[in-house]
This record gives C-alpha cells, sequence and structure tokens, in this order.
C-alpha cells in the first residue's frame, strides 16, 4: 500500500548501510539484454524507458556511469564523448566535455550539459544544428548519465495493437518493476540526502502507479489530449499516426519519468489541447527537455532555455521571452567590449609601427605596449557577435481580382449523409483576407480546406471560386511526396522546367535558406525542417493569388516561422490558416473561423481571447466532481 511505502521511507531515515548484496554469477550469465531500437524505442515501435535497472548494486552502476565515455553507433550514425561531473547519486545531471558527432560532422564540441531536477529546458537551434539528435543521444544513453535517471523520449507513435487507448496509457508494469527494485536497494545504503530524495520520489511515483484512482488519472490525461470516453475505450490499431502520437504523449506523462524528452510535443495536437498540455507541463517537478518551434508554448512552460549555438550549449533563466530580452543584453555589452578592444588593438599596433625604432624612451614604451597586447591577445579576446541568419522568404506580389473570389453559399459536407460535419456555411474569403480556422480534432478544419480548393464536393449548398484564382495549398504530408533522391535545385528544376536556368533557380531556393552545399544534397538527408523549405519554396514558385495552409509551422524552426509571417503580411495575397501555433495566427491573421458544433462560425475576438476561453473551459472540467 501507497502508505505502507511512506512509512518505510520515514523508517530508513538515520539508518545504517546494510550488507550489500552481490549478483550470483549465474544470474549475470542468464541476464537478457532488453529488445530495443538504438534510436530509444521498443522493437515494437513504442517509446520506451531508457533507465533498465538490474539487482545489481545502485553504487557499481553509478561508478560504472562515472567518467568518459565513448560511444560509437553506426546504424545512427551518431558519437558522443563526455565526463559525467555530477555526484553519481544526484538527481541532477551535468556532462563536462560533451562532443557530439553527427555522421562525422560536429554538432557539439567541448560543450557543458546541465540538466538540473525541477526544471523544464526548452532546447532551441535553427533546422539542422542538431536537437533531434542531441535528444536521442541522451534517450540511447550515448551520454553518461547514471542508470537510476529514467529517461522518455517520445519521439513516434505508439503502436498498433489489440489494446485500448486507455490500456495501453496504462501498460506500466515494467516500470513499476524498475522503481521497485531500485526503491528494495537504496533501502540498503547510507541515507544520504541525494539517496533520501530519490527514495522519496520513487515512493511518490509508485503511490501514483498503485492508486485505486490510477484509471482515472490516465483517462484525464486522455481527456485533456482530446479523447472522449468512446475513443478511449477503441483499440490502437484503429487511430490513425496522429492520434497514436495522442497516445505516446499521454502514456508518457502518466508514467511521469525523471528525465522527460519531448520532440516537438505540440505537432498533431490542436489548439485545445496544446492549451491542457501547457497547464499539465508547468507542473511537471522532474527533468523536461524539449524541442518546440512554439513561442507561446515556451513560453508558458518553461523555466529556462538552453540555445545550440556555435557548436555550443548556451544556458538561460527564464521562459523564451525572458531569454530573447537577456541575450540582446549580453549581446550589446559583447559588442561594446569587441569594439573597444578593437580601438585599444588598433591604438597600439599604431603606437609601437609609429616609434617602435624611434628614440629610447618610445621605443622603450611602444616596447610596453607590444607586451601590453601580447597579453590581451593570450588571455582571449572578446568574439564579434555573429547574429543569426535571417532567411527572407517571399511571395510574389499578384494583384487583385475582384470580390467574390472564394464563396460558400448554404454548404454542407459530411463524409456520409447521415454524418454531417457541418450546415449552412454562409462564408467568404478574398485576396484582403487573413483568416485562421480553429476547432478540435476531427471537427473538419482540414475538410474546409479540400472543399475550397475543390477536392472535396459539398452534400449541399455551393462552393463557387473566381475563374483566374489560383490557390497554393500547403499540408503536413506534401514532404512526402519530394523525390528523396533528387536534390532540391534538381527537384526545383524538374518541377518548373530549365528555362530559368540554373543560377536563377539557386537564388528562388536560396530566398527559403536553402543555400550552399544544401542546394545539391539529396532531399533524404534533409532534416525535416528544410525538406519543409523546399515545398515552399516550390509553393512559392508557383505565385498563387491564395494561400491555404494546414499545419505549416511542423518542423520549422523560430526564425524561419517569423520569416513566414513576415512574409505573408508583406504579401497582397488571402490567407487560410489551420495551425496549433498561437502566436503566428497572432502575427498573420485578423480573423478566425470556428469550427465545431455541426457549425462554422465567426469567432468574436482576437486568438489570445480564445485561448483565455479554452483555458477557462478546462479550468470549469477540472472543477467538476463527476469526472475526477
Amino acid at each position: 500500500m501507497p502508505s505502507d511505502r511512506k512509512k518505510k521511507a520515514a523508517a530508513t531515515k538515520g539508518k545504517p548501510k546494510a550488507a550489500t548484496s552481490k549478483a550470483k554469477p549465474e544470474d549475470e550469465a542468464n541476464a537478457q539484454p532488453d529488445e530495443a531500437d538504438e534510436d530509444g524505442t521498443d522493437t515494437d515501435g513504442t517509446p520506451m524507458m531508457s533507465a533498465n535497472v538490474s539487482v545489481a548494486n545502485l553504487e557499481a552502476l553509478a561508478a560504472a556511469s562515472k567518467g568518459v565515455k565513448e560511444l560509437s553507433v553506426a546504424d545512427t550514425g551518431r558519437s558522443c564523448t563526455g565526463v559525467l561531473a555530477s555526484h553519481p547519486q544526484s538527481r541532477d545531471v551535468h556532462v563536462s566535455s560533451f562532443t557530439l558527432l553527427y555522421f562525422g560532422h560536429d554538432l557539439l564540441v567541448d560543450a557543458d550539459l546541465e540538466l538540473n531536477f525541477g526544471r523544464r529546458y526548452g532546447l532551441l537551434g535553427p533546422n539542422g544544428c542538431g536537437k533531434s539528435t542531441l535528444l536521442k543521444a541522451l534517450a540511447a544513453r550515448d551520454v553518461p548519465i547514471p542508470k537510476h535517471i529514467d529517461i522518455y523520449l517520445l519521439d513516434r507513435e505508439i503502436a498498433a495493437s489489440e489494446m485500448t487507448a486507455l490500456e495501453a496509457v496504462m501498460a506500466v508494469d515494467e516500470e513499476k518493476t524498475r522503481m521497485e527494485q531500485e526503491a528494495e536497494l537504496l533501502v540498503q545504503m547510507d541515507m544520504t540526502e541525494e539517496v533520501e530524495q530519490r527514495l522519496s520520489d520513487l515512493y511518490e511515483r509508485l503511490e501514483a502507479l498503485d492508486s485505486d484512482l490510477v484509471e482515472v488519472r490516465a483517462a484525464s490525461i486522455l481527456h485533456g489530449l482530446g479523447f472522449t470516453k468512446e475513443m478511449q475505450l477503441k483499440k490502437t490499431r484503429e487511430f490513425s499516426g496522429g492520434w497514436r502520437m495522442r497516445i505516446a504523449l499521454a502514456r508518457a506523462l502518466f508514467i511521469d519519468p525523471t528525465m522527460l524528452l519531448l520532440d516537438e510535443p505540440t505537432n498533431h495536437l490542436d489548439l485545445e489541447a496544446c492549451v491542457w498540455l501547457e497547464e499539465h507541463l508547468k507542473k511537471f517537478k522532474r527533468i523536461l527537455l524539449m524541442v518546440s518551434h512554439s513561442q507561446d508554448f515556451l513560453n508558458g512552460v518553461c523555466t529556462n532555455i538552453i540555445h545550440m549555438q556555435k557548436k555550443k550549449l548556451m544556458y538561460y533563466s527564464g521562459n523564451y521571452d525572458q531569454y530573447i530580452q537577456t541575450r540582446a543584453e549580453l549581446e550589446e555589452n559583447q559588442m561594446k567590449r569587441y569594439k573597444w578592444e578593437q580601438e585599444q588593438i588598433s591604438n597600439m599596433k599604431e603606437y609601437i609601427a609609429r616609434f617602435g625604432h624611434g628614440s629610447a624612451k618610445l621605443a622603450r614604451q611602444a616596447q610596453s605596449k607590444e607586451k601590453t597586447l601580447a597579453k590581451m591577445v593570450r588571455g582571449g579576446l572578446t568574439e564579434r557577435v555573429e547574429t543569426d541568419k535571417v532567411i527572407r522568404i517571399r511571395f510574389e506580389n499578384v494583384g487583385k481580382l475582384p470580390p467574390p473570389v472564394l464563396q460558400f453559399t448554404d454548404v454542407a459536407f459530411g463524409y456520409s449523409p447521415d454524418k454531417v460535419l457541418y450546415s449552412h456555411v454562409d462564408l467568404g474569403v478574398d485576396l484582403d483576407s487573413r483568416v485562421a480556422i480553429v476547432g478540435p480534432n476531427g471537427a473538419g478544419k482540414s475538410t474546409l480546406l479540400k472543399l475550397m480548393v475543390g477536392a472535396l464536393e459539398p452534400l449541399d449548398g455551393m462552393v463557387k471560386r473566381h475563374n483566374h484564382l489560383r490557390i497554393g495549398q500547403y499540408h503536413q504530408h506534401l514532404t512526402e511526396l519530394l523525390d528523396p533522391d533528387l536534390s532540391p535545385l534538381e527537384y526545383m528544376l524538374k518541377e518548373y522546367g530549365r528555362d530559368l536556368g540554373e543560377e536563377k533557380m539557386r537564388s528562388v531556393i536560396g530566398r527559403f535558406g536553402i543555400t550552399g552545399q544544401t542546394q545539391t544534397l539529396p532531399i533524404k538527408n534533409l532534416s525535416d525542417g528544410l525538406k519543409s523549405r523546399v515545398v515552399f519554396a516550390w509553393l512559392a514558385h508557383r505565385t498563387p493569388h491564395m494561400l491555404l495552409l494546414d499545419e505549416p509551422t511542423n518542423h520549422l524552426d523560430i526564425e524561419t516561422i517569423d520569416s513566414l509571417a513576415r512574409a505573408i503580411n508583406e504579401w497582397d495575397g488571402g490567407l487560410v490558416l489551420v495551425s496549433h501555433d498561437f502566436r503566428l495566427i497572432g502575427q498573420v491573421c485578423n480573423e478566425i473561423w470556428e469550427v465545431g458544433g455541426g457549425q462554422v462560425r465567426r469567432w468574436q475576438g482576437d486568438i489570445q481571447s480564445y485561448k483565455a476561453h479554452l483555458k477557462s473551459t478546462h479550468a470549469a472540467l477540472d472543477s467538476r466532481k463527476d469526472l475526477k
């Protein structure tokens, strides 16, 4: 019982260390390693708990994890070196002299990795800098992390199986066994502060997994991520990949690991689920390290920011906005220091050159300045501030078309006549429109875009398009249609012919941050973010009058999203946007359509008022006793 665990924890305080038991040789010989892919997932494709504590003494495990570790995995292309600098029994992780390579390319060189218990970190950096590779290296324990720190990396959906969504979330027997074994070993150790903290944390987690309310807690997490009671009882094989990713996320939150690694957790979520997840992660009290392109989400969740810059890890206290302010102040001071040093160096060099061969007195002074200059150089000079590369995305202006450009008249649609998604839709989009479509997943947001382009026909009513209207549509699966064996340059020349010439096409795709060697690499070797940029370059070159963008920010870094927003605001065409990024919507949209309840209606307010509405709805549901 949980209460027994608490009593046991209290009884261990001040207890002398018992004789340690050693595993029998035959037990060690018979032990089988857990089958797992090298990317941190079980062989069935589900995210795994990366810490598997055997019955060997934890002190031996800690000793084994201390010191320098080097691992090269041919299949993953990763190679790491690093030294564990934190106490082997600490809940904090500090690895010094940390170097990370990917297929021989340096991502980090002699960096310091520091992750402290109770902190929630946002990991930032441009597309291709190695953020996802770093998360995978941590999960696979390429880095020397003590075994008692269990790690959960969420980077793919849960496997399709006969288990229900609720059962899949609660399938944590392996984790419970591991924690129980670790607790049994801890009570045999000296009750140092570190051991006592770890033991208390283990009992708290075991209590949460043993509680009579365990099913209620799992159901509550699924509900927050958009699962109705009926959906929770559906088999996982009946869900799409996006919904199975939500189940995997729910399981990660349910397990509550010591170190939780999230790679773009808001992808596949609607705005309502994003709001719930933000509120939930605010309460996470262990180690959270996440990659996210959403500034709004980073502001709401993070206590610290880590910036991957110039092959180092730079640390900032506070959320994203505080990071921006602090970084700007530091760079301003650095630039002042750099200019002052350069002026001093210039003056000293001028003096040395002018008087170095003059009178004895002047020569001595020149010699003194030469020594001062050498001392400055030996002590290390301030580097010039290197500003982030700004990508200048641009859409060609297309002029005006007389309204109505795209008009819905009394439209009804459903994938079958007995299951109508919405009816009596009377709305229009013109070239000066900036519309965001919001609503829960499954309400029909993407379906509405398909009706606009004519990919679907309404059950009733009419969708009218201007005869000369060119629509450019972006959706999440366009990158899958790229030829993986072609380079971005070859793909664009193939799609649009070679009339423009290679140099002109290089300039076209260069505007989207695809420059240098990246232009000639096979698309299959590019990061997801760079693949998305190729799609945007292809889309922009079609010079559309209207853009229909369905989750365009997935896999883009923050700088590219800001550049996309600037390009849209400078462009004279129409926009319809489906996105889970509150900040992007606020940047580019002045009209909001809400889909749900069989209707499509205008929201009377901006996107922040809609977010406040979602928060209040969640708070009201959380207070209802019948849902607990």
